[in-house]
């Protein structure tokens, strides 16, 4: 049997990179985990520092971003995604040290915080750029959707393994175990043997720009791009009102207890796990466009009973079980189909830049969408902001809807 027809469970080459991705996936999970604890418990930081901590990482997605995506277009991505993981694994390991020699201090975790983000921001759009290379067109909607159910597996498990390490450990020895599970995946992504294309050649300032601009103008201009990137935009904007203000609502405004909180959390990683298990099927019977449209449609009128909630804890914790549940797994089906689509219809010459333009744009409207849902919740109330989220979420699948991208087949071409 061919190679690249076989089951992708015995593609050896897949399984590595999924191997690497997987543990790269985790440590990320567990670092947003044990570094803020770290500061807080360990340095006895301030909310003010913990903010800067936060935003550390933020600003470090939003500057590396779009330099990160024309670096994969003119970088092998493969040693991209080493370096990334052996220079996490390093700026790690200098917490735990520094802890033990008794030198950590604030200012540390934020150059910490900045260069495992950015590397991170490298990691990822190197990955979903190097996975077209490594597989034919007609496997990539199965290599993405197992990439998923690592997302869900580690977004379920990543903050519990980190706070039970934490607990064991404390927070500066947790990070040295992250810090293993880098040079893990460095050295499982180092052991694939499969050639990659050689890159395009640019030099200077002026040649950046030019490949900085053609990132932009390929998703401003392509037809399936460009209604795909601002569907996730609006939804990245009202979405982190949401996220902004999802705890506080619960807890104050419905009277869930932390752990019922928890619970109706978790759904949305069960949700994304099982629909990563079905979206091949399911995409394959219907085709990309509808599995891609309706799937967000339907999340976006699940997320209505969140606004609607009210009464005891535990039927409020019911109308918000069902979207986490059920829109969380929704949303993962369009989300994966989305990034195949991507996969398939960009030049692979563009493929680093487009992943990076999107992967900016979507980090930065997460600050503007937080800070505004809480001015709003201030001025008229925390469920009036949670209502102007979800109806601006549902709006703006409308770009989706009256799109190329509705009328796509079993293989994605406008």
């Amino acid at each position: 049997m061919d190679v690249t027809e076989r089951s992708l469970w015995r593609h050896g080459d897949f399984m590595k990179l999924w191997t690497g991705q997987t543990v790269s996936e985790l440590g990320s999970v567990v670092t947003r985990t044990a570094l803020p604890i770290a500061a807080v418990i360990t340095l006895d930081a301030n909310a003010l520092q913990v903010g800067f901590l936060v935003a550390s990482a933020s600003t470090a997605v939003l500057l590396v971003g779009l330099f990160a995506g024309a670096l994969v277009d003119r970088s092998r991505r493969r040693p991209l995604m080493i370096a990334a993981d052996a220079i996490r694994a390093v700026v790690l390991l200098s917490i735990p040290f520094a802890a033990l020699a008794g030198s950590l201090r604030i200012e540390q975790l934020y150059v910490v915080a900045f260069v495992e983000a950015a590397l991170g921001s490298v990691f990822d759009i190197a990955y979903r750029t190097y996975l077209p290379s490594l597989l034919p067109p007609h496997r990539l909607l199965e290599g993405n959707a197992k990439i998923g159910m690592t997302s869900a597996i580690a977004e379920i498990g990543g903050p519990g393994i980190g706070g039970a390490l934490v607990q064991l450990i404390t927070a500066p020895l947790a990070l040295l175990v992250d810090a293993v599970s880098y040079v893990v995946s460095a050295l499982t992504i180092g052991a694939i043997r499969a050639p990659e294309r050689s890159v395009e050649h640019v030099e200077g300032p002026a040649g950046l720009r030019r490949q900085l601009a053609e990132g932009f103008g390929a998703v401003a201009r392509h037809p399936l791009l460009r209604p795909m990137a601002l569907a996730s935009v609006i939804s990245a904007l009202f979405g982190n009102f949401f996220a902004a203000l999802y705890t506080i609502y619960a807890l104050d405004e419905l009277g869930l207890s932390p752990l019922l909180l928890g619970i109706v959390i978790s759904a949305g990683g069960v949700g994304a796990l099982v629909a990563s298990l079905f979206v091949g099927p399911l995409t394959r019977r219907v085709g990309f466009g509808p599995a891609i449209v309706w799937t967000r449609v339907a999340a976006g009128v699940l997320g209505v009973l969140v606004p609607l909630a009210g009464g005891p804890p535990l039927a409020a914790a019911a109308f918000l079980f069902v979207p986490q549940l059920f829109g969380d797994g929704l949303q993962t089906v369009s989300l994966i189909d989305q990034l195949t689509v991507r996969q398939q219809v960009t030049p692979v010459r563009l493929l680093g830049r487009v992943n990076g333009t999107l992967h900016v744009l979507l980090e930065g409207v997460g600050p503007i969408g937080a800070l505004a849902g809480a001015v709003l919740a201030e001025a008229f109330g925390i469920r009036t902001a949670i209502w102007i989220s979800v109806l601006g979420s549902l709006a703006g699948v409308g770009f989706l809807v009256f799109s190329p991208v509705r009328r796509l087949g079993p293989v994605a071409t406008p």
